[in-house]
């Protein structure tokens, strides 16, 4: 009969076991010397030798040939605990006896001394599962034990372990194992069967059992069953790992603001019998490699996939700034914790993807923070959108700027001379006046000697209203200036043309060669008009103490509407 690997290759001495050196040569010393302690609390997570080393461990002190402080593994009582037949040693499941009357059944077997062996052992899995009455049963036989009586308790939740019972225990906190030493445990283990393992399948392997010795060994043994030649790609297709492109989907749809896409493939998902609650999860894992490949330059001995999905992680980490990425994951933890109460599922995920998609809908700090980073990351990157590009229509939502101290009126409708084609010559305009900042573009400029201002020209300034167009057609020539003049507006005043931007790197890189010249030839190219260019002068904005107040600001000063209240 087939034996499973993690029981085939579970370790018999103290000296076998993986990752846990300090608790594993104390409890040979206490062996070796005779200093045993009554109760003995193994907590830790899954599959790191909690169970096994409580069975060593009672094996040792009931050994009737003890070799340094480990059991012999051929007396009478060494085979008799192995087989599970030697009566002074109990183990009990915590899961399913936790009522009162098993500790009390166990309390009374207690005062029987040993039919076989040295000691009474009695190891309790999963402690954490007894009830109030169970521990405050058992909590009288650990304050006054028989000599000849051990408690092994071992537990994964040990917070739920009551102080009581903590504080008459000898504590070993179990750490997760290496990755480096499951696998090499892993390779010696293909050593010693019929299959081969490559080093890097051990490593994944590793890397997919979270620290967890018997996980690493179970999933060898599933891929043992796929192949018997364990390479890179058969860890892949046995663990399924092939399977999380629509994580990559989803991610990139939500960073594009897709609400659409995203509730489409909620819906195919759905439909391919896809548990949402489960799929939520895996987001949130996804996220979670997210964060990290963007917080750690070397990210790969804290995150569990194949090397290509790795680095398809980091090159998606790259377009989302870190506030996006914890955005994310407060809104999908949010969702799990709504559908563990009971929630509709579907509801639940589709709205989790719609405030994802829209973090407008969502008014609290952390999604307005998110907003603005990801705005500020767009105009370092030079890939932001203006949205109104398309349309000569004012912007409805105008940006809080007023680059004039004279009232605007609006300039009545006239023709619009044809602009010329841009593969005509080039266009030679006549020099700006004005390639430095204005001083003060309220007063009202003289006219040039060549092009006397007509007697019924506008006394004021006019809004110049072909200027999201403008800016439509400097997002195509120069991402990073159209990026930059976003939320800006434009007045006309004769042949002069005053630009109010509300980005202070506007002011910085106006000076940049030849940039006023290209801004001249494209606002001739479209309405053929040589008109001159001048940029109002931004007062500096006071630095308010709160980081939120700054940010509000800088937000608000790029069209956003922002509630202070």
């Amino acid at each position: 009969m087939y034996l499973a690997l993690y029981r085939k290759y579970r370790p018999k001495t103290f000296d076998d076991v993986v990752g846990q050196e300090a608790i594993t040569r104390t409890l040979k010393n206490e062996v070796l010397h005779q200093q045993l302690a009554h109760a003995y609390l193994f907590t830790g997570s899954r599959g790191t030798g909690k169970t096994t080393c409580s069975k060593i461990l009672a094996k040792a002190v009931n050994c009737l040939h003890p070799v340094d402080g480990n059991p012999c593994l051929c007396c009478e009582n060494c085979l008799a605990i192995e087989d599970g037949t030697m009566l002074d040693v109990v183990e009990m499941d915590a899961a399913s006896n936790n009522g009162v009357n098993d500790v009390r059944m166990l309390r009374e077997e207690a005062n029987y001394t040993p039919a076989q062996g040295k000691y009474r052992v009695y190891i309790i899995d999963e402690t954490h599962m007894l009830s109030t009455a169970a521990f405050n049963a058992l909590l009288k036989t650990m304050e006054e034990p028989p000599p000849h009586v051990i408690f092994i308790l071992a537990t994964t939740e040990v917070h739920k372990v009551p102080a009581t019972i903590l504080s008459r225990c000898q504590r070993f906190d179990f750490s997760r194992i290496k990755t480096a030493d499951i696998a090499k445990r892993l390779s010696y283990i293909a050593g010693e069967e019929d299959f081969t393992l490559a080093d890097d399948a051990a490593h994944l392997i590793a890397r997919l059992a979270d620290g967890g010795m018997r996980d690493a060994i179970s999933i060898l043994d599933q891929c043992t069953s796929y192949a018997k030649d364990v390479t890179l790609s058969v860890v892949s297709q046995a663990t399924g790992l092939v399977l999380q492109d629509y994580l990559f989907d989803l991610a990139d749809v939500i960073y594009r603001r897709q609400t659409a896409d995203a509730i489409q493939k909620i819906d195919e998902l759905y439909e391919g019998s896809k548990d949402l609650q489960k799929l939520l999860g895996d987001l949130i894992d996804h996220y979670r490699n997210l964060m990290i490949a963007k917080s750690v330059p070397d990210p790969s001995d804290l995150i569990s996939c194949l090397p290509e999905d790795l680095v398809r992680l980091q090159t998606q980490a790259k377009e989302l700034p870190l506030s996006s990425i914890l955005y994310a994951l407060s809104v999908l933890q949010e969702a799990m914790a709504q559908m563990a109460k009971g929630a509709a599922k579907r509801l639940t995920a589709e709205m989790a993807m719609i405030k994802l998609c829209d973090p407008a809908l969502d008014d609290s700090n952390r999604a307005l923070l998110s907003r603005i980073d990801r705005l500020e990351q767009q105009l370092r990157s030079g890939t932001f959108t203006v949205q109104a590009a398309a349309s000569t229509a004012a912007p409805a939502v105008q940006p809080a700027v007023t680059p004039l101290a004279a009232p605007v009126e609006e300039a009545p409708q006239s023709a619009k001379p044809p602009a010329p084609k841009a593969s005509e010559t080039p266009v030679e305009l006549p020099p700006n006046e004005a390639e430095t900042p204005a001083k003060d573009i309220s007063a009202k400029p003289k006219p040039a000697a060549s092009q006397p201002a007509p007697d019924d020209a506008p006394k004021t300034p006019q809004m110049f209203d072909r200027w999201p167009e403008i800016l439509g057609e400097l997002q195509q020539r120069d991402p990073a200036m159209g990026g930059i003049l976003a939320g800006s507006m434009a007045f006309t005043l004769g042949d002069a043309l005053f630009i109010g931007c509300p980005n202070a790197l506007f002011g910085q890189l106006q000076k940049r060669d030849n940039l006023i010249k290209q801004l001249r030839i494209l606002l001739y190219e479209k309405t053929g008009i040589p008109y001159k260019v001048r940029v109002k002068k931004q007062k500096p904005a006071a630095k308010p103490d709160d980081q939120l107040t700054h940010l509000l600001d800088d937000a608000q000063a790029l069209g956003i509407e922002v509630d202070r209240q």
